[in-house]
């Protein structure tokens, strides 16, 4: 049995009717991600008030639970509506009462479906919210769930920033023994203390509860256990006894007849710490917390009466990331086994962790937005088979980050990762500011990566609300480029597009329409709902930045670039380079040439002459700032001079550019 269905209705920022929160579920394994204040916290709450949790702590119903939507009326009733499916012939057997079937089946389709309601009290009583009622049936006008029904619901629960070593410590109520008490090995292994065997019985054959009988008897044994328990009797509690009730003091380990009770007292006793070999040792927050986890699972695995649901809260909390890895592969794979009564361990988490994220299979994340649940099964989205397989191998810690934004901006290299941040902060839309991920797949799979936020039915389930922009070249160079850059030596004609080794194109290769045919056909391409794909307006950044208003900055760029050991290396300085790279920028600035041409000789020292687009990247980046810095440029200005194309994608995750942000443009010559 597992849940496969959650509906919360007025609980927190979850509204009503088609602004309910509905998330299905998987058996098995599934995490919850989405920014802060998206609701993830609100599901683990919603299920704690449902089932309740094994360490039994109450959770009160606040009249701020109840949904108010700006503008509107605070709501008046709560509904959380918990759909069990997977039920084994014991499942049915313990709620055979509440069970509900599905019209015409044949039984296998039977689920449990329960619905927990709370109710504002709108009178003057002091008593703000009415008491909670739990039925059964498809629409939650079944009969009420007993106690022994709902204890069989109930579910382990680690809250966020968890005290690890308090809940492992001894203690009346301590977690560990609560756990212990229900595992077989503890319940079963072991035979009873007999003081009259002989030979005495090996201890280490003893149950727990004969330890506890055994210890006892030591105790009885002791003189100096015995000299204080005569000397509590008869000279302190004999004098205030009566002649017909005598107090008389009994000194054990656990005194109570009930052995439930008894068993519970001895658990109680114990602490769990880790050791290192023989000795115990002190250990930090985050390995305390991995055995607490273990424990817990330790339990979920052995106990076969009861739900096994495992509810935890960033399990990445006091954990490296190296710790978080190894965490989430673990619990993935206790997730996927199969217990002794054919059951698996559900196990919902939440998480703000991107190293989490990356180790999850894709199909196992949820993304938690605006009010809505969004899960990435292969059925929810536009996702491939071969796309889940790609993602599965590269979807990283660096790139899993778009799960937590707010906007996410894909690009295909290291160059418009460290350009394009700059460039939008200078121009007033500093992507920190308006939470954008920036995510660089390295020109391998940019499409599948932007399928991830296309939903397969967004009018039923409505579209993710997070803008994505995907920024590619064009890949199509001008006519002249060929002889520029290195392609062809002079003289020699363009070969045809099927000569062997061309994988290069030129706008001549695309007569009439076929250039934008092909432009509109990379934009389709991974475009839809939020998500669209801006295309180089030229050929590509580099390209673009020279040919619209930058020329001089990327020459200057490409050139720190090529002698960047030497730079680094301090045998050489930027203002040498510049200077001796001036002439020929000149040089080409004198002769009139057509602006794709002058850019087309500023990139051949990308494509021909070998500097990293990177580590010019950089030089780009720092020679803007310095602009800014120095005066000689503002936003206005740098917004005239950028591809259009990088002004729609930084406009697409942040917000447009109002009438009056768009001044004047520079000359280039106030560049130089």
């Amino acid at each position: 049995m597992y849940i496969s269905a959650i509906r919360i209705e007025n609980f927190r920022n979850f509204g009503s009717g088609p602004k309910a929160f509905v998330l299905p579920l998987k058996p098995g394994f599934t995490a919850l991600v989405g920014e802060n204040d998206a609701g993830k916290t609100a599901i683990i709450d919603a299920l704690r008030h449902v089932l309740g949790t094994r360490d039994q702590e109450y959770l009160r119903v606040e009249t701020s639970d109840f949904h108010h939507p700006t503008g509107g009326q605070q709501a008046d009733q709560i509904s959380i509506r918990l759909t069990f499916s997977g039920l084994n012939v014991q499942d049915r057997a313990a709620f055979a009462e509440y069970l509900t079937y599905a019209q015409g089946g044949d039984g296998s389709d039977t689920s449990l479906i329960i619905t927990w309601v709370a109710k504002r009290n709108t009178s003057n009583s002091a008593r703000r919210v009415r008491p909670s009622e739990l039925r059964a049936g498809a629409n939650g006008e079944g009969p009420l769930l007993d106690s022994e029904a709902r204890s069989l619901l109930t579910a382990t629960y680690l809250r966020p920033l968890r005290d690890a070593e308090r809940a492992m410590g001894a203690g009346r109520g301590s977690r560990l023994s609560q756990i212990l008490q229900h595992t077989k090995e503890i319940r079963e292994t072991g035979i009873a203390f007999d003081p009259d065997v002989d030979p005495p019985i090996d201890p280490k054959d003893l149950s727990i509860l004969g330890i506890g009988d055994y210890a006892n008897y030591l105790f009885g044994d002791s003189n100096g256990i015995r000299e204080a328990r005569d000397k509590l009797n008869c000279e302190f509690l004999n004098p205030l006894s009566f002649a017909n009730d005598l107090l008389n003091a009994r000194i054990a380990v656990s005194g109570s007849q009930d052995d439930t009770l008894r068993l519970r007292q001895l658990l109680e006793k114990l602490d769990l710490t880790l050791v290192d070999g023989d000795a115990a040792h002190a250990r930090g927050l985050g390995s305390n917390n991995l055995l607490f986890m273990a424990c817990e699972l330790l339990l979920l695995a052995a106990e076969l009466d009861g739900f096994p649901l495992l509810l935890v809260e960033e399990p990445e909390a006091h954990l490296h990331p190296q710790r978080q890895l190894r965490l989430m592969s673990f619990l993935q794979a206790r997730a996927d086994k199969v217990r002794a009564d054919g059951q698996q361990i559900q196990i919902i988490v939440t998480t703000h962790s991107p190293n989490l994220a990356s180790e999850l299979r894709l199909e196992n994340l949820a993304l938690i937005e605006g009010g809505k649940a969004f899960p990435m099964g292969n059925e929810h989205t536009k996702l491939n088979r071969s796309d889940y397989r790609f993602l599965e191998r590269f979807l990283d810690v660096t790139k899993a980050n778009l799960f937590f934004a707010r906007a996410v901006m894909i690009v295909e290299g290291d160059a418009e990762t460290i350009l394009l941040p700059v460039i939008a902060k200078l121009i007033g839309r500093d992507f920190r500011r308006y939470g954008v991920s920036l995510v660089n797949v390295g020109g391998v799979g940019l499409g599948r990566y932007a399928r991830i936020f296309m939903r397969a039915k967004p009018d039923v389930t409505g579209a993710i609300n997070i803008s994505v922009a995907c920024i590619t070249d064009m890949d199509v160079m001008p006519n002249d480029a060929p002889w520029i850059v290195g392609k062809l030596k002079q003289g020699d004609a363009i070969p045809p597009i099927t000569s062997r080794g061309r994988q290069w194109r030129v706008k001549a290769d695309f007569p009439g329409n076929r250039l934008e045919e092909r432009r509109l056909e990379r934009r389709i391409k991974a475009s839809e709902q939020r998500v669209e794909t801006f295309v180089a307006d030229q050929w590509t950044l580099e390209f673009d930045l020279a040919y619209y208003g930058l020329r001089s900055a990327v020459w200057l760029a490409a050139h720190f670039a090529l002698a960047d050991d030497k730079l680094v290396d301090g045998k050489t300085t930027k203002m040498d380079v510049a200077l001796a790279c001036i002439p020929e920028f000149s040089g080409l600035a004198n002769q009139n040439l057509r602006s794709e041409v002058f850019a087309t000789h500023v990139y051949s020292k990308f494509e021909k002459d070998g500097a990293s687009k990177a580590i010019a990247a950089q030089y780009l980046a720092e020679h803007l700032e310095n602009l800014f810095e120095k005066g000689k440029i503002d936003a206005p200005g740098l917004l005239k001079r950028l591809p259009p194309y990088i002004v729609e994608a930084i406009e697409h995750v942040t917000e447009p550019f109002l009438e009056q942000e768009n001044g004047e443009a520079y000359r280039i010559g106030e560049l130089d």
